[in-house]
This record gives structure tokens, C-alpha cells and sequence, in this order.
């Protein structure tokens, strides 16, 4: 009697994607091809070209799960009672184990960013579409809960500089001070 495993398509996609972050993260853009995404996941190349038709695709894969792992923290500090400006401006925390979805968000955020490293194509590839589409998304919902454009923009860019600041390592704002500038920014949201 044959005896057969029951396949498991968003593991085997999950594990490739894993393996990219940790070869971006490891070694960089330049060491990333298929065949080492494949071989550091245990899956052949024709397995992964069955998730991802490219190396565009594979990229895009790692894009947009930053963009699900954001859903899912935002979905929690919402949860809690937080807006979604308060969430975007919120400082990433690393090396706190005890929230996984934070600490999952950001290992995919550093990683993501680690693909710039790469050479650029010179159209919009489906990497560029989905960073694109997770962005829009969190502009979105920033500017459904701010009703002034111009304050909504501020931010925006305020909790991307904040995220980037962390993301490279550099000493953050200090705490009371920081809460202080959140303040300001967010009074008469």
C-alpha cells in the first residue's frame, strides 16, 4: 500500500519565504538566487517556481507578507484600543520575545529592505506593485482616520522615519520626548 503525505502548499510557501529573509538578512540581495531560496527552504527549484514563477515573484511574496504581518499588528493594536495613526507611529521593538507578530513584522520589514541591495530593473516589477499596494493600504487607512491630508502626510512620514530609525539600528528618540512629539502630532487627530 502507497502511503501518501497530505501536501501542505502554504508551508512549503512559508518555509521558501523564511529562507529569503534569512538569506537577505544573512548574506544580502547579491546571494539571493532561486537556487539558494530553494536549497536553504529544502525545496527543489522546480518546487519553488510552483510558488513563485520569478525572482520578482519570490520578492513580492516577502512584500506582501510584511503587508499581512502589518495587518495582523495593526488588527491587535486596534484590539487594544489604538488608532491606526497611534499604531504607524508606534517605535518597533526588536528584541521584545513576548510579541511575536512584532517581532515577526519587523524581521520581515529589514529583510525587505535588504532587497534594494539588488540591481534594479528598470519598469515596475511585481516587487515594486506590491510594495506599492501595502503602502497605499497603510496611506489609506491613515487618511480614513485624519481627516486633513496634510496632517495624515506628517504622519505618515513621521512613522516611517521612526520604523527606518530602528530598521538600521540607530539609538531611538528618548521615550518621554517621543511621547511628547506623539502627542502633538496626534492632538485633534
Amino acid at each position: 500500500m502507497l502511503v501518501t503525505t497530505p501536501r501542505d502548499p502554504a508551508g512549503t510557501r512559508n518555509r521558501l519565504l523564511d529562507a529569503l529573509e534569512t538569506l537577505l538578512l544573512d548574506k544580502g540581495m547579491s546571494q539571493v538566487t532561486l537556487e539558494s531560496v530553494a536549497a536553504a527552504a529544502g525545496v527543489s527549484k522546480g518546487g519553488l517556481l510552483y510558488h513563485f514563477k520569478s525572482k520578482d515573484a519570490l520578492l513580492a511574496g516577502l512584500v506582501r507578507r510584511v503587508g499581512e504581518r502589518a495587518d495582523q499588528q495593526l488588527d491587535k493594536a486596534l484590539a487594544q484600543g489604538e488608532s491606526v495613526a497611534e499604531w504607524y507611529l508606534q517605535t518597533p521593538h526588536p528584541d521584545n520575545d513576548s510579541d511575536a507578530i512584532e517581532l515577526a513584522m519587523y524581521r520581515s520589514m529589514l529583510a525587505a529592505m535588504r532587497t534594494v541591495d539588488g540591481p534594479q530593473d528598470t519598469g515596475v516589477g511585481e516587487t515594486d506593485r506590491a510594495l506599492d499596494e501595502m503602502m497605499s493600504g497603510w496611506k489609506a487607512a491613515l487618511d480614513n482616520e485624519i481627516h486633513d491630508p496634510v496632517k495624515a502626510e506628517i504622519v505618515r512620514l513621521v512613522g516611517d522615519g521612526v520604523y527606518l530609525r530602528a530598521l538600521l539600528g540607530l539609538p531611538p528618540v528618548e521615550p518621554e520626548l517621543y511621547r511628547r512629539i506623539v502627542t502633538r502630532l496626534l492632538g485633534d487627530a
